[in-house]
């Protein structure tokens, strides 16, 4: 009994390091790509860098492009936040880390007019002590908007699957009350048939009803 309260606290202990290791750990999620009219989109861009411990200098530039149109630059990250006039002034806001891994930004207020492709341009310069390296990258967003928030076809399909799996709940449940009564209707019959071909036999013969034994 006394290594299961050891075996518990090495359990906690290997569950907190493993949290704090995934915690630390950066994924490139990609950015959703449907939007609701008048909600807020976060553009989502991710760029991880393989080593955390190197300092560098991050430029990030986000250009926005119409449909048949021309990029357009919107938003600029250059050691502080930069909007341009555009058809989003008033409407962008920032929404990275301070690590630089996370560069998104956030659309306020999203119309439909703001359909489109954004484009999220990462430039990164590395600070070696012999030599300062650039690293660019860069994320594609074609984004839809559209006036109502359609139904999730994922929670369509769990909604279906519930109800069929109530129906054949519901067809079980029937079909085991409809057997059990069959079968104790039977069992009372039977036992009714036997208590009366008992009683039907004439007292001197009842004595004789014992089973024999044999020896």
């Amino acid at each position: 009994m006394a290594a299961l309260p050891r075996l518990v606290c090495a359990s906690s202990v290997v569950l907190v390091v493993w949290a704090g290791f995934c915690s630390a750990v950066c994924v490139e999620v990609p950015s959703e790509t449907e939007a609701v009219q008048g909600t807020h989109m976060k553009l989502l861009c991710i760029s991880c860098m393989k080593r955390e411990e190197v300092t560098a200098n991050t430029v990030v530039e986000w250009f926005y492009r119409p449909e048949g149109g021309k990029d357009e630059p919107i938003y600029e990250y250059r050691k502080r936040n930069h909007e341009f006039p555009s058809r989003f002034s008033g409407r962008l806001q920032w929404n990275g880390s301070k690590d630089m891994q996370d560069v998104s930004i956030t659309v306020l207020n999203v119309t439909l007019n703001d359909s489109g492709i954004y484009t999220c341009n990462i430039t990164r310069e590395f600070e070696f002590e012999i030599h300062r390296p650039l690293f660019t990258s860069s994320r594609l967003i074609h984004l839809t908007v559209v006036e109502e928030a359609g139904e999730d076809f994922t929670s369509v399909i769990s909604e279906i699957m519930m109800y069929i799996l109530l129906v054949f709940l519901t067809l079980w449940l029937l079909i085991e009350m409809v057997y059990c009564y069959r079968k104790v209707s039977k069992a009372e019959e039977a036992a009714q048939e036997n208590a009366t071909d008992y009683l039907a036999i004439p007292s001197e013969n009842k004595e004789n009803c014992a089973v024999p034994v044999e020896e």
